[in-house]
């Protein structure tokens, strides 16, 4: 190897960044649900994230995951996923790949990356352009990836994103046969039990785009939003059977355009936010409906603090669509969230939200052992009426452990 080569090759490792951990997560559920008797579910998970930077002009960015589980929500085979779009997660995915360019005052990536917009917590009506990881858990869910070209244009106070999808990502929702889907009760003949069966998803067509405009002033700032696409949470279909009693159920997305905004106002105690997002749909069996939320923060020392209300109107459209739909969920609630920052290693979590006939109480406590090793205990307290988005899983409260081995 000449002496040019081993330049060209520390050059190339001085730019280099990885980074990941191993998790092991068990989740136990002190009661059984209706359509599932499991009560303790363990899933272990390997990420490792790379970064290659030429100054400040180029960036390629990737990140894989590995996983596997006890209860049959990962797929199990070892086929490379690039955009997850499958029912169950998947062994083996891309969770992150992209290259970002960066010139002036323009920003271009393009790739699977994650794109968020808006300003509230718990509820962000505007941010269309990430959808969540539902199948374990409806009150603590992780963002996906989304493959899109995104550019983003700045002057001064201004700055300007234009967004183009050419690939739909939807939300991972729960499978028909665990707890976090809580199935209708139902007899024919009064005893022949009807099942349910599901049979896939219809994924659409077309690509999706969006325009995000923020303007920062002195105290305040306020953004206009644009999405036109589809909704990636699922209207519910569904075929008869009668022979075999069986109701087969299907995911299909409707279209969307989505008009936005929100802003933010820092008064002397308190920093003001506030989001809203009107919704319209020409699919037949879609609703249009305006999602908003209210919110005030403060910083007390360690603490932040988040308190508000997350409100929906339905403005037209069908009366009672069958949607899986957790942002309209959380909708008609008080909403907050409570940070503690108790010192370099440790930390405490709290997360609610309160409507007339349902509540959810999150909490997890987090501190890190060394340089490597972090211990995460926490809980879900969900109570309610049937009738309810949040009451009808009030028998899926849980605990929850998390060992994480960062490298």
């Amino acid at each position: 190897m000449t002496g040019a080569s081993i330049v060209l090759i520390a050059l190339l490792a001085q730019n280099f960044e990885q980074r990941g951990f191993i998790e092991n997560q068990t989740l136990f559920y002190p009661q059984e649900a209706a359509n599932d008797s499991g009560r303790i579910v363990n899933q272990d998970l390997l990420r490792w994230e790379g970064s290659y930077k030429t100054g400040d002009w180029f960036k390629l960015a990737a990140s894989v995951d590995a996983r596997t589980d006890s209860h049959r929500q990962v797929a199990r085979t070892l086929q490379l996923d690039a955009d997850d779009r499958s029912i169950l997660r998947p062994a083996l995915s891309l969770r992150q790949w992209s290259a970002t360019f960066h010139k002036s005052f323009v920003t271009a990536e393009f790739g699977r990356q994650f794109i968020r917009w808006g300003k509230t917590d718990i509820l962000t009506p505007t941010d269309r352009f990430a959808p969540k990881d539902y199948l374990s858990s409806i009150v603590d869910s992780d963002f996906l990836g989304v493959v899109a070209a995104r550019v983003t244009l700045t002057h001064k106070e201004d700055s300007l994103d234009l967004v183009l999808q050419p690939w739909f990502t939807p939300a991972r929702t729960p499978l028909l046969n665990q707890r976090w889907t809580v199935p209708p009760p139902g007899n024919i003949s009064g005893s022949l039990v009807v099942r349910t069966v599901d049979d896939g998803t219809r994924y659409p067509g077309g690509s999706a785009v969006g325009v995000r405009w923020n303007h920062v002033a002195s105290g305040y700032e306020y953004s206009l939003s644009y999405y036109r696409g589809h909704d990636y949470f699922p209207l519910l279909g569904a075929t008869l059977d009668p022979p075999a009693f069986r109701l087969n159920f299907y995911r299909y997305y409707p279209e969307m355009t989505m008009y936005g905004g929100d802003t933010a106002i820092q008064l002397p105690w308190v920093t003001v936010k506030g989001e809203a997002g009107y919704f319209t749909s020409s699919t037949p069996g879609a609703q249009d409906y305006v999602l908003y939320v209210v919110q005030v923060e403060r910083q007390i020392k360690e603490w932040s603090l988040v308190g508000g209300y997350a409100g929906d109107a339905k403005t037209g459209g069908a009366v009672t669509p069958a949607q899986f739909a957790p942002d309209r969920g959380f909708a008609r609630s008080f909403v907050g969230r409570a940070a503690l920052t108790i010192d370099v290693n440790r930390s405490v979590t709290f997360e609610t939200a309160v409507r007339a006939a349902g509540s959810f109480l999150r909490a997890e406590y987090s501190q890190t052992f060394g340089q490597h090793w972090r211990i995460t205990p926490g809980f879900a307290w969900i109570r309610g009426d049937m009738t309810d988005f949040l009451g009808q899983y009030r028998r899926n409260s849980y605990a929850t452990l998390a060992v994480r081995y960062s490298f």
